[in-house]
């Protein structure tokens, strides 16, 4: 019998709404999820963004507390506000350059740096991956670059060298059991699986191809549960963690914001920089310097009548979504949704923000938003048998961190969330 030790491990399953978590669509989450503590009013953060919410998941903090705007986010650059691919392996130099730091709170891979550190592996975008542990206290495995502790570029063999589709999340994970979950052992493993979001931006939400994508993904979460499994009958006290990060909507229509502000006079405040709009996929955050900021709320009464606007918050309405009223964020734009059916029966469509060099493929899903169906996640905890119910309170992806440094024995001080409790 080996040392009996505590670790803790959270499995993403990026764009698998909670709906989508059932008998006859998901059997294997539905069968883990009935041995467990199951969160039945779980919630995404906003921008409802595997961005955003992974720096969420990795310090247990809403966007205003962490810093992370969105996918897109406006940085002040040289006198005037830029957009920036937050996916991009290279967003936090221009990060740092623009404001001194990445995360403005510590991430989970910091505070259990000297109590068993941290491994993720993450098969999705290069600034996803990255923001689990922007500033190198731990490993991160991804296809665009692997780190060690210290920002050492891990090279050759040790590297994550897999494909971004389905085949690669399985080898990923294969890889993650064997070598991190059995053989590393680290306090705390995170597995971010691409799929089925990744399916579902090019496919159709209750499509043949969107059930492939959850066959594939539960393969890849029973690996992990056998491995667990395995390592609980060795002695080892072991809390698992399976959830995703945002469900997905469909794409109805696409609407280019920065064409119709143009239109509506601010087009000299668009050229300098002083207004700018930061699309999230079913939504936007608006930008603008203070030389831009009156021109910009002036014409938001118009944008509220515009048939493709749902909501548009600014100020109070920010803070409720989660933001703070700084770094140029001005107003965040929830885009309009109608309730008609796509072609394999899954209700509701939504306008879409257009993206430089990002086409929309109307009929396929997305999110960003805080739509109805974008906006629920699932979290299930498992322990080997004691956390068995429904939580007891509403949850969100803040609550993930602060749950594991429980377990682990850490303080929790510091988190917007909470641990989650038993009803």
């Amino acid at each position: 019998m080996k040392t009996k030790s505590r670790r803790a491990v959270f499995v993403c399953c990026d764009g698998l709404g909670r709906d989508w978590v059932r008998r006859e669509t998901t059997p294997i989450l539905h069968d883990i999820g009935g041995r467990s503590l199951w969160c039945d009013e779980h919630s995404a953060v906003f921008p409802s963004v595997t961005r955003v919410s992974a720096a969420s998941v990795s310090t247990g903090c809403l966007p205003g507390r962490h810093g992370l705007h969105g996918n897109r986010m406006g940085l002040m650059e040289a006198g005037r506000i830029v957009v920036r691919d937050v996916g991009l392996p290279d967003f936090r130099m221009h990060l740092r350059r623009a404001t001194g730091r990445t995360l403005l709170v510590p991430s989970l891979a910091e505070r259990v740096v000297d109590a068993g550190g941290c491994v993720a592996f993450s098969n999705v975008s290069p600034g996803a991956a990255y923001f689990l542990d922007p500033d190198h206290f731990g490993y991160v495995y991804h296809r665009a670059g692997s780190y060690a502790p210290g920002g050492e570029l891990i090279e050759g063999a040790g590297a994550l060298n897999v494909s971004h589709d389905l085949a690669g999340d399985w080898t990923m994970t294969q890889r993650f059991c064997t070598e991190v979950l059995y053989d590393r052992r680290p306090s705390v493993a995170i597995l971010w699986l691409a799929n089925p979001d990744l399916t579902l931006h090019g496919a159709p939400l209750g499509s043949p191809a969107h059930d492939e994508a959850l066959r594939q993904t539960e393969r890849c979460v029973l690996e992990v549960f056998r491995t667990i499994e395995r390592l609980r009958g060795d002695g080892e006290d072991v809390l698992l963690l399976i959830g995703s990060d945002h469900g997905q909507e469909t794409i109805g229509d696409c609407i280019d914001l920065s064409a119709w502000l143009a239109g509506h006079g601010l087009a000299s405040h668009l050229e300098a920089g002083d207004v700018a709009v930061a699309g999230q996929g079913t939504a936007a955050l608006l930008y603008a310097t203070e030389r831009g900021r009156a021109s910009l709320l002036a014409v938001l009464d118009e944008m509220r009548r515009a048939p493709w606007a749902g909501e548009i918050v600014v100020e109070a309405g920010l803070a409720d979504r989660g933001h703070a009223a700084r770094g140029g964020v001005v107003a965040a734009v929830n885009m309009a949704r109608q309730e008609e059916a796509n072609l394999h029966g899954v209700r509701g469509r939504r306008c879409v923000v257009e993206e430089p060099g990002k086409p929309a493929a109307i009929g396929s899903g997305q999110h960003g938003g805080w739509g109805p169906d974008e906006t629920r996640p699932f979290l299930m905890a498992n322990d080997g048998g004691r956390l068995v119910g429904t939580a007891g309170r509403p949850t969100s992806l803040v609550d993930i961190a602060p749950t594991i440094t429980d377990f682990l024995g850490l303080p929790i001080e510091g988190f917007d969330g909470q641990p989650l409790t038993v009803a």
